[in-house]
């Protein structure tokens, strides 16, 4: 299962075989943010609080084109 915090790999589109870690999860919609992966431009208007332009931000990537990257630990460690 995909939690936030944990390492992926990506397995397809524009970003694959790049690796990252999980930024927030989309049950609902079986969908995952990677920190810097399926990066997106997003117009932003000016505001009385803040100033507008353009940002890039991660999009949401289908639970499908993710693989869990697991770190192996010695079995020694386990049993501690």
């Amino acid at each position: 299962m995909i939690k936030k915090g944990l390492k992926v790999k990506i397995l397809s589109g524009k970003d694959k075989n790049k690796e990252g870690d999980v930024i927030e999860v989309d049950r609902r919609n079986n969908r995952a943010k990677v920190k810097g992966i399926n990066m997106v431009k997003k117009h932003i208007k000016t505001t009385k609080e803040k100033k507008g332009g353009i940002i890039s931000k991660e999009n949401f990537i289908h639970l499908s084109n993710l693989s869990i990257l697991e770190n192996k630990k010695n079995k020694n460690e386990i049993k501690k």
